[in-house]
């Protein structure tokens, strides 16, 4: 498919999402930000229709150990692609479990001056497709990124469940939401690796 098939997609999608009354646009789980930056182009093509403008949340994801998409990008890459957005938030979701996603999230905190969300599996799954993480440990995984200040949005992606969901808002209450970092202005480019030119 070409880029402006799958833009006619995504356009065709928002727009019919936007009249439906969202009040915020999600791209997630993007493993390729080729087909993301499709989406996002679809969403911000709606104001030259007269639609309202939306907040974009962009979710990618860590398909392995290698801290790349699947499409090779490692995160400051990502970020770098992305951040002319001025996404609402960005983060990573599903493929990996808290405790492998973690320094993956760490380093999008570090790099992105926006909101960082995250919502990891329930663990990796196991033989038969199931997740064996149980609520209290996922909480506990939680807790320590809001303690760290890693994070401003969490929550569960494949393999939780309600009780999940309930033990990561319990484990969190309280914590203090991360700290949105300034940075300092600089040519910040991308491919597979990222460049930066202060």
């Amino acid at each position: 498919m070409t880029f402006e098939a799958v833009h006619g997609a995504y356009l065709e999608q928002a727009r019919a999402l936007h009249r439906g009354g969202v009040d915020v646009f999600l791209v997630e789980t993007v493993f390729d930000t080729l087909n993301a930056k499709a989406a996002i182009k679809a969403i911000l093509d709606l104001e030259d229709e007269g639609f309202e403008p939306l907040p974009v949340w962009i979710s990618g994801t860590i398909t392995d150990r290698s801290g790349r998409t699947l499409s090779g990008q490692t995160v400051e890459a990502f970020w770098n692609s992305i951040r002319h957005v001025k996404p609402f938030a960005v983060g990573f979701n599903c493929a990996l479990g808290a405790d492998l996603m973690r320094p993956h999230i760490a380093e999008l905190s570090r790099i992105s001056d926006t909101l960082v969300a995250a919502y990891p599996n329930a663990g990796l799954p196991n033989a038969f497709g199931q997740y064996d993480e149980t609520p209290d440990e996922t909480a506990a995984h939680l807790r320590e990124w809001a303690a760290s200040g890693l994070v401003n949005i969490l929550g569960g992606c494949c393999g939780t469940t309600p009780e999940h969901i309930t033990a990561i808002a319990r484990a969190v209450a309280g914590a203090t939401p991360r700290v949105v970092p300034r940075r300092e202005p600089a040519l910040r480019l991308s491919g597979l690796e990222a460049f930066e030119l202060a």
